[in-house]
Parts: C-alpha cells; sequence; structure tokens
C-alpha cells in the first residue's frame, strides 16, 4: 500500500491506517495512564471540539510526552481526518507514525519549510480535518517569554480560506502523588474568516500572543494545585505501591473503610 495520496489539488497526503490508529490510540493511553496521575482539562478554558470546519491546533512544546498527550485528546475529534508534525529525523526512526497520521519536518532548511507549508496546506483544505502543530520548534520551559513560535505556523494560517486555530497549552506538574499531573487548557479560537487578508507574519504573531495568553492562564491555575478546576480526561496511577500501599490496604480493611490509595487520603487518615 501507498503512504501517500493526492488530494483533488494534486497535494501530497499522508496516507494513514484507520486500524492502526485506533490500536495506537489505545495504547497510548495505557502508556500515558501508567507514568502519570491524570490527564486534567481546564474548566476556565474552551472545549476541544469545534464543529466540522477545518482546525489548525497549536500547541507549547514543553517535553517528550506531547504527541502521546496530544494523542490522548484526539480523542475529541475520534471521527477527523488528523494529522501532527513531528520532527523529521525522529520520523525516520520511527517511521509507523507515518501510518498514524505523523507528518514529518524540517526545520533547519528552506525546502523543510515549504514542504510543511504544502503539506499542512493540503491537509488543512479538506472538510473536518484536524493537524496538530508543536509550533516552538523545540523543547521550551513553560515559563519562557516570549514564546517565539516558528514563522511556519502563521504562514500556514494565511494559506486556509476557512476553519479555526486552536490554541492549546501543555504543562507537567507534580502535586500530591507519586507520578505527575499533565495539565491542558484550550484558548480563544481564532477564526480564519474573522481576520481576511491577514498575512503570515501577523498571524503568527497573532497566534503567539493567544497561546502566551493561555499558557499565562495554565500556570497560574497549575501553581494553585486544585484538580477542582479541572475535568479528568485520563486516570492514571494513584499511590506509592509495594508495602506501603498494602500496609494502608490492611489498616483501611481491619477499620472497615474503603481502600484509598491517593496520597491525600492517607494523610487525612487518623493514625
Amino acid at each position: 500500500m501507498s503512504s501517500f495520496s493526492r488530494d483533488p489539488n494534486g497535494s501530497v497526503l499522508p496516507e494513514r491506517w484507520p486500524w492502526l490508529i485506533r490500536g495506537f490510540r489505545k495504547y497510548a493511553c495505557r502508556y500515558v495512564s501508567k507514568h502519570f496521575h491524570a490527564v486534567r482539562l481546564s474548566k476556565s478554558g474552551g472545549l476541544l471540539a469545534s464543529g466540522d470546519e477545518p482546525l489548525l491546533i497549536v500547541l507549547n512544546h514543553p517535553s517528550w510526552w506531547d504527541p502521546l498527550i496530544g494523542i490522548v485528546l484526539s480523542r475529541a475529534f475520534a471521527e477527523r481526518d488528523q494529522f501532527a508534525a513531528i520532527d523529521a529525523v525522529a520520523l525516520e526512526r520511527y517511521r509507523f507514525f507515518k501510518r498514524v497520521g505523523f507528518v514529518g519536518v524540517d526545520v533547519k532548511s528552506l525546502s523543510g519549510a515549504a514542504e510543511f507549508l504544502r503539506t499542512g496546506t493540503a491537509i488543512l483544505s479538506q472538510p473536518r480535518s484536524v493537524f496538530w502543530v508543536t509550533a516552538q520548534g523545540r523543547f521550551t520551559d513553560v515559563r519562557e517569554r516570549p514564546l517565539a513560535l516558528q514563522s511556519g505556523v502563521g504562514h500556514l494560517a494565511a494559506s486556509m480560506t476557512s476553519g479555526i486555530v486552536l490554541p492549546v497549552a501543555l504543562e507537567y506538574t507534580f502535586w500530591t502523588e507519586r507520578t505527575p499531573e499533565s495539565l491542558v487548557r484550550v484558548g480563544e479560537p481564532l477564526k480564519i474568516t474573522e481576520h481576511p487578508g491577514l498575512k503570515g507574519k501577523a498571524w503568527t504573531a497573532l497566534i503567539e500572543g493567544a497561546l502566551t495568553r493561555n499558557l499565562d492562564a495554565l500556570n497560574v491555575e497549575t501553581m494553585k494545585r486544585d484538580p477542582c478546576t479541572f475535568t479528568e480526561l485520563l486516570a492514571g496511577k494513584t499511590g506509592v505501591g509495594g508495602i506501603y500501599d498494602t500496609w494502608l490496604r490492611l489498616k483501611s480493611w481491619a477499620r472497615g473503610r474503603k481502600f484509598d490509595p491517593s496520597h491525600d487520603a492517607a494523610r487525612e487518615e487518623k493514625p
């Protein structure tokens, strides 16, 4: 089977295998749940689902985990055709990623930038399409300002005739459990039709401003350490495990209580 297909305008599009996408999404969710306490979506932000228009999702890039968290979030668009940009070198190492919709990007060459724009435009010219882009182009601390987005994302937005640019902020932090929290916040949607004639450089600035405000809001919520301000999208590891949890389980049983492995529950329990 060929690894590419063509849209009606002749642009080359990556060909995905739906059965592999479903299987890999399940695997990614299980893998994330083993390494995180939870994946949480901020209640103060927007929603992931946004009609049927083409959707360019722009994320910050704090860690290696970003693509896997993106796959967890992609469940909100399970019925859509989804693609994601990834470093071209990494894609060569993990070639099966091509079959689940990853697109290689060479950020170090002009030809690579041109190919990113060409492929992204082809993807976003299709109805019900989603294109995920970590637009900083490198791992960057969530507190670094300015975000310094790559200009390609603005040129891609400028090439769209319809659709939405959606800024999504990611942050990873430890709260009370042994495993970290993965926190997500959706920012203000930028409708393409509300900015007619906007050029690539101006679009980059517009997207960077929206993503910065969104990330600033998520930073504040992260420091508050209040899970009630988030919706839990995926539950993961709780408790310490081993002898410690076995002892707590026995103590709960002896007292006729339901065992709760969370650290907060153990701390609140009287000796």
